[in-house]
This record gives structure tokens, sequence and C-alpha cells, in this order.
């Protein structure tokens, strides 16, 4: 969803969205429409640039502040394209 790169499900972050908001959803048991996401800082702000999430979940999210602040816990991309 941010960076558009295809990957294994396992190495991937499934988003879910609870009530008009997008939540981290590592076990994908949530309901619903999904939007994964590789865990890596540079992909999640191209998917919040992008507003990648509205478009993913067909239906507009706000991202919780702790989701914001873990998705600050994660590294930057190692690739240098």
């Amino acid at each position: 969803m941010g960076c558009g790169a295809v990957e294994p499900r396992a190495r991937l972050l499934r988003f879910a969205n609870v009530d008009g908001c997008a939540v981290p959803d590592p076990r994908a048991s949530l309901p619903g429409r999904g939007a994964w996401l590789h865990p890596v800082r540079d992909c999640f702000e191209a998917a919040t640039a992008r507003r990648a999430f509205n478009r993913a979940f067909r239906a507009p999210v706000s991202l919780s502040q702790e989701t914001v602040d873990l998705t600050q816990t994660w590294p930057r991309s190692a690739s240098t394209s």
C-alpha cells in the first residue's frame, strides 16, 4: 500500500478499519477490508502522504496517535532506491 512492492503476507503488517480509524491488526483477525503495509517508516509515510489508507478501505479513516507512535518505532528502509 505504501511503496507498492509485492511481498508475502508474513513480511507485511495488516491494518483494519475499526470505527473509522486505521488500527494495526498483527494477527490479521479483525473483520472487514484490510490494508497491508511493510513495517518500515518510509512505507508508512508514503501511504499517509498518498492517502492510501482511505483508498484501501474505500472509506475515510483517521490514524490514531497510538498508530502513529507505533510506526515511529519502526526502522527506516535500508533501500537506497
